[in-house]
């Protein structure tokens, strides 16, 4: 398949996890994909790695929460490449988990807030911007299930998922006439680095709520979240897909 042959896709969090996943799924179909990280030199083992494997990446370090690096990473692109057609926003951080709010640390929100959310909305404006004047674009914000239904003991990472599930709504009726769509995704727990840090409790529980009884796999949000962003998505936006291996009830 080539779906994306000669497009450009911007991908956050690309150094590892959903991120890398999806980054790869989008060059092995012929896309150049500009991964953006925080972590230098994670994200140029991952761009070794895909050139490695005749995949076209490039480099640049950027942290979401920081709009003058978020800007200055996207006219680099622009600069190298002209054009960016898809942009995928898959950085995140869980923050505490097994955590009452009563016991939250305020500045743990803050943090949170900085990377989920208003990262998320760094990275859509700048995309926008981007894209609006070519009357093409494709957008995914990787939202959560706990942004849906909420995850006891994780008020930041599941009040900052749904704060990203009201941008995908939003901004993609302020564009659906564009020709750019936005759109989201909603998985369930997924088997990545990311969740190295969660209390086993928190999984335990998060996995028991998976009708599946599984965890998911980084290549079944890369077989979706490619399909979001490539021309083949035609007639969704501001819609947040299930990925919960039946857990979203709505």
């Amino acid at each position: 398949m080539e779906r994306f042959k000669g497009q450009v896709a911007v991908i956050s969090g690309g150094a590892d996890g959903l991120g890398k996943g999806i980054a790869r799924r989008i060059a092995s179909e012929g896309g150049h994909v500009a991964l953006f990280d925080r972590n230098a030199s994670l994200l140029q083992a991952t761009t070794n790695e895909f050139r490695q494997e005749g995949l076209s990446a490039s480099a640049h370090v950027a942290d979401v929460a920081l709009e003058d690096q978020v800007q200055k990473a996207y006219q680099q692109v622009l600069k190298t490449y002209g054009k960016i057609d898809a942009m995928v926003h898959a950085a995140g951080i869980v923050g505490p988990t097994s955590t009452r709010i009563t016991e939250y640390p305020t500045a743990a929100f803050d943090e949170i807030y900085a990377v989920n959310l208003r990262g998320t909305f760094l990275m859509a404006k700048f995309a926008l911007q981007a894209m609006e004047p070519a009357g093409y674009g494709r957008i995914l914000l990787i939202a959560s299930i706990a942004g849906k239904e909420g995850n006891p003991g994780m008020a930041g990472y599941s009040a900052t998922k749904g704060g990203v599930i009201g941008l995908v709504k939003g901004i993609g009726k302020e564009f659906a006439q564009s020709g750019i769509t936005v759109n989201g995704l909603a998985p369930a727990v997924i088997k990545t680095a990311m969740n190295a840090d969660t209390h086993p409790d928190q999984l335990a529980y998060m996995t028991a709520k998976i009708p599946m009884g599984r965890l998911g796999t980084v290549e079944e949000v890369a077989a979706m979240g490619a399909w979001i962003v490539s021309p083949e998505c035609t007639f969704s936006t501001g819609f947040v897909f299930d990925l919960s291996g039946g857990r979203a009830t709505y």
